[in-house]
C-alpha cells in the first residue's frame, strides 16, 4: 500500500547545497526564537522545486519568508549509528550543513525521525540488506536510539517526532506493533533523561486513523476513529500530532466537514500539531483539486484546532515541484515508477507554482501567521 508523503526529497538537498564542504564548528543561534512564542508555529518541508543548487538555495530563502520553521525528516543512516551515538559520517555532515543553512534564513527547524519509507509505509527505509525489518531487531532498536540521541545532543530540538503516521505501519504489522511501540517508551524516557524540555510525539495518519480511505479501512466504518492506536503511547505522547490530506477522502476542501478535526479537542486535554499536510491546487487523477479547496483546507484546520492548542502546523509544500526535474533523480537513485507516480500526486500541493508564483491560499497561510 503506497502512502502520501514525499520527506525523502529533501535527503537531496544537502548534497546539493553543501556538497562535501566540512560542518562549521557550530550553527547559528536566532536571536529570537518562534518557539519562544506563545502562539502556534508554521513551517514546510524542505523540498525545493526543483533538482538543482539555485533551487535549493533560493528554497530557503523564500521559506523563510513565509515560515518559522523547517521540518527535517530524513532516513535513518543505520550503519552509522548501529554501535554508539558518536562518530563522524557523511550523513551526519549533511544533517548539520542543512540545519546551517536553516538557520542562515532565520528559521528553526523541528526534527522526526523515520523508520519507514514515505512512499510506502509498509516497509523500512534504507535498511542494509542483511537486517531483519522489524522493531524487534537488536541492530534497529539500537541504530535507532542512537540516532535520536545524537540528534537530541547536537541540536537540542524543542520538538521531536518519534515516527510518521505510525499507524499506517501498525495496520500493516500488528505483528510488530508491540515492538514499536515498546521502542517509543524506552526511548522516550533516554531523551527526557538528557533534555527533559523537548516536546516528545508521533505523528498520525488522520484520514487513515479515521477509516475514511476506503481500501485501508480494513472492514471499519468511516469516522469509526482508531483512538487506541494513539492512547497506546500514553502517557508518553507531550502533544498529539496528525498528518491530513483530505483530498483522499473528500473531492472538494468544502466538504471537509464542520466537526472534522474537532474531536482531538476533546479526546486529550494535551496540545495538538499538524506534523504534514495540505490539498492539491489541480485535479491529479484519481484525486480532485482546485485553489479554493487549498482555502478550504487551511480554514478547516484553522478555525476547527486553531489557536492556543495549536502547537505548530506543516503545511507540506511552499511550491509545487518540477515533476521532470524530480523524475531524473529518482531514476538516478533507483526508485521505480511507482514511487514516481506516488510522488506526483503531490505536485500540485504547493502554495506556489514551481516557478514561485503565488496560488490564493498563500495570502490566508500568511494571514494566519502575521496575525499571531
Amino acid at each position: 500500500m503506497r502512502r502520501f508523503s514525499i520527506f525523502f526529497v529533501s535527503l537531496v538537498l544537502v548534497t546539493l547545497a553543501c556538497g562535501e564542504q566540512a560542518p562549521a564548528a557550530s550553527f547559528p543561534t536566532l536571536e529570537t526564537s518562534a518557539f519562544n512564542l506563545e502562539a502556534t508555529t508554521y513551517g514546510f518541508f524542505p523540498s525545493p522545486p526543483e533538482i538543482s543548487l539555485d533551487s535549493v538555495m533560493n528554497h530557503y530563502q523564500e521559506m523563510g519568508k513565509h515560515a518559522d520553521f523547517v521540518l527535517m525528516q530524513h532516513a535513518i543512516p543505520w550503519q552509522d549509528f548501529v554501535n554508539s551515538v558518536e562518530g563522524e559520517s557523511q550523513a551526519r555532515t549533511d544533517i548539520l550543513n542543512q540545519m546551517i543553512l536553516a538557520r542562515q534564513n532565520d528559521l528553526e527547524a523541528i526534527y522526526v525521525v523515520d523508520p519507514l519509507n514515505g512512499m510506502n509505509r509498509q516497509e523500512f527505509m534504507g535498511l542494509p540488506t542483511d537486517w531483519e525489518a522489524s522493531f524487534a531487531n537488536p541492530d534497529i532498536r539500537a541504530a535507532f536510539t542512537n540516532y535520536t540521541l545524537w540528534l537530541v545532543r547536537e541540536f537540542r530540538p524543542k520538538y521531536l517526532g518519534l515516527a510518521s503516521e505510525i499507524n499506517t505501519y501498525l495496520d500493516g504489522h500488528p505483528d510488530d506493533a508491540a515492538e514499536y511501540v515498546s521502542l517509543y517508551h524506552s526511548v522516550y524516557n533516554l531523551v527526557k533523561a538528557e533534555a527533559p524540555e523537548t516536546q516528545i510525539f508521533v505523528t498520525f495518519q488522520w484520514e487513515d486513523l479515521n477509516n475514511m480511505i476506503g481500501f485501508a479501512a480494513e472492514g471499519r466504518a468511516a469516522y469509526d476513529t482508531n483512538w487506541d492506536q494513539i492512547e497506546v503511547f500514553e502517557p508518553n505522547l507531550d502533544l498529539w500530532v496528525i498528518s491530513s490530506y483530505p483530498f483522499v477522502a473528500f473531492t472538494t476542501g468544502a466538504e471537509i466537514p464542520a466537526d472534522y478535526y474537532t474531536p482531538l479537542l476533546t479526546r486529550t486535554s494535551k496540545p495538538l500539531a499538524v506534523a504534514e499536510g495540505g490539498f492539491t491546487s489541480r485535479v491529479n487523477p484519481p484525486f480532485p483539486g482546485d485553489p479554493q479547496s487549498q482555502i478550504d483546507y487551511l480554514y478547516a484546520i484553522n478555525d476547527q484546532i486553531g489557536g492556543q492548542r495549536l502547537a505548530f502546523w506543516v503545511y507540506l509544500l511552499l511550491n509545487d515541484f518540477n515533476l521532470d526535474s524530480y523524475s531524473k533523480m529518482f531514476r538516478e537513485q533507483g526508485l521505480g515508477d511507482q514511487d514516481l507516480e506516488t510522488l506526483g500526486l503531490f505536485e500540485s500541493v504547493g502554495l506556489r507554482e514551481y516557478d514561485g508564483r503565488s496560488k490564493p491560499a498563500l495570502e490566508i497561510w500568511d494571514g494566519f501567521q502575521n496575525a499571531r
